[in-house]
């Protein structure tokens, strides 16, 4: 016995670790998404190891105790081969140890020992062990569940210290950003441009959950700001809903409707209801900003009587909107026509894209309608810095990433090669392709691998099986085959970019950059 639980207990933490990894990254089991990947994935979450170490633990109820020592041997070797392996995967995003990891450790550990605990030293204890070892990744999530009571408690103590701590203070006004895509940078691009006149705080890097907005509200809200700008996520309907609850917003800023989590919202009906969550849930002293250019929007009935301004690009209806665009690797400058003004002014900005260009315009719509001047605008404007992994120009050696690796989709991806389009010299994509796209994300990324064709002279695909689609795609254009590769990880990509002899400079674009729950080493 003593044998089998010295030698299991470093197995058991490394599955464990790489599951409770698995956990946080699918939001804590959240609508099923861990038991999904699981199953899924399920040479990641039941391999050939664990069995033979299930064997190994079981062959110690029959082995004469000189055999002992030579088996526990071989455990050990198994043990280290696994570890070095796991050790060579490159992880994106690693394990937090948040307060919440470490009441599942509890709880975990405490489930392992209760064979011990109860059979003490017999058979059933070692079979009962070599079978959880096994199902490490179920034990992982009875362990979620068992914890939901805890976490329930916890989440209302602190929710109720944010809800507190929001109503005392009472001249801060909230403004809400909801979207497919784009709400991390509106939310960075609005807070910028406030911070010229006002005090504004927004949710960190993509809080964008009830947890984070909390997190937000509880360590780093004061009495002293005149803003909050709260960034919504969700993964179907009712979540901005429970958000707005949460901070009842004044303000809300929608930015565009997509594809995206359309697996999880179940139909495109169902996101576009999802998102205007937040726009419904506005007062009758507030305003919406909406996208006069998606037609999702233009065409969405309102349930409420919030005042509505429009902004676009290609619809000129709009209440503000942007034309004369000039776009170089040092950013772009535009002109925006204010209809209450019937007037254009300037602007200039360090960042890239149109999608960039919709999230100025609607950041500067709500500035002027909360009485900020067209030259603190500007100035805003012109201070903005590019949000990291979107559309984010980096030097590489005597050549430039435009990265744009965070979460892509169907029209971030066109925008993205919108913009590697427009630079001057050799042009590299480099890409695992789009997830989460539902019944149409084969579909998606076959025409996003036609789009790259028709405007890389390198392609580098990251993943053989994810990237499929986008492989017949690229044949299906005709496209030299001799420049596409296909590789497992993306650190192999820049030792061929090195490897490619131009006289141009390369523009390398980095579209998404998938969890670690989507690697095919």
């Amino acid at each position: 016995m003593i044998y089998l639980v010295i030698f299991s207990l470093p197995y058991i933490y490394i599955v464990s670790k790489n599951n409770l990894h698995m956990l946080q990254q699918n939001f804590y089991n959240e609508n099923n998404r861990y038991l999904r990947w699981g199953f899924k994935n399920i040479k990641n979450s039941f391999n050939f190891l664990e069995i033979i170490i299930v064997l190994i633990n079981l062959s110690n109820l029959f082995m004469k105790n000189k055999y002992l020592t030579i088996i526990n041997i071989f455990y050990i070797v198994l043990f280290l081969i696994n570890y070095q392996k796991r050790k060579k995967v490159v992880i994106k995003i690693p394990l937090k140890i948040t307060s919440r990891i470490k009441r599942l450790m509890t709880t975990l550990t405490v489930l392992y020992l209760l064979p011990i605990i109860i059979f003490k030293d017999s058979f059933l204890t070692i079979l009962i062990l070599s079978i959880m070892i096994f199902f490490n990744f179920i034990m992982v999530y009875i362990s979620n569940v068992i914890n939901i009571p805890i976490e329930k408690s916890v989440f209302l103590y602190y929710k109720n210290k944010a809800v507190k701590k929001l109503r005392s203070f009472n001249n801060l006004e909230v403004i809400g950003i909801t979207g497919s895509y784009g709400k991390t940078s509106s939310k960075n691009i609005l807070n910028t441009i406030l911070n010229v006149k006002y005090n504004a705080l927004a949710t960190p890097k993509n809080f964008n959950t009830q947890y984070g907005l909390i997190m937000t509200i509880n360590n780093n809200l004061d009495k002293f700001n005149d803003y909050f700008i709260a960034e919504m996520g969700a993964f179907k309907k009712g979540r901005i809903k429970l958000l707005c609850d949460l901070v009842k917003p004044k303000y809300g800023i929608l930015t565009i409707i997509g594809l995206a989590h359309l697996e999880t919202f179940g139909s495109i009906e169902n996101i576009c209801e999802g998102k205007f969550e937040l726009i419904e849930a506005l007062p009758k002293d507030g305003l919406g900003i909406l996208n006069r250019d998606d037609e999702k929007q233009v065409n969405y009935k309102l349930k409420n009587k919030c005042p509505i301004k429009w902004i676009g690009i290609d619809n000129k209806e709009a209440d503000i909107y942007a034309k004369d665009i000039k776009i170089d690797e040092n950013g772009m400058s535009f002109q925006i026509y204010f209809q209450e003004l019937a007037r254009t002014e300037p602007f200039k900005t360090k960042l890239l894209g149109k999608a960039n260009i919709y999230n100025i315009l609607a950041s500067v719509a709500l500035g002027y309608y909360l009485k900020m001047s067209i030259e603190e605008l500007q100035l805003g404007v012109k201070l903005l810095k590019p949000v990291e992994h979107r559309l984010e120009l980096k030097a590489y050696e005597d050549n430039v990433i435009i990265d744009d690796a965070y979460n892509s989709n169907p029209n971030g991806a066109k925008m993205a090669l919108d913009v590697l389009k427009l630079m001057p010299g050799y042009k590299i994509v480099v890409t695992p392709g789009m997830i989460e796209l539902g019944s149409m994300q084969k579909d998606a990324n076959y025409e996003f691998g036609q789009n790259i064709s028709k405007v890389a002279d390198y392609v580098i695909l990251v993943g053989s099986k994810q990237t499929k689609d986008i492989y017949d795609g690229i044949v299906k254009e005709g496209y030299d085959l001799e420049k596409v590769k296909v590789i497992n990880n993306v650190r192999e990509a820049f030792p061929i970019i090195n490897n490619i002899e131009v006289k141009e400079r390369k523009y390398i674009l980095l579209e998404n950059d998938l969890p670690d729950m989507f690697n095919e080493e």
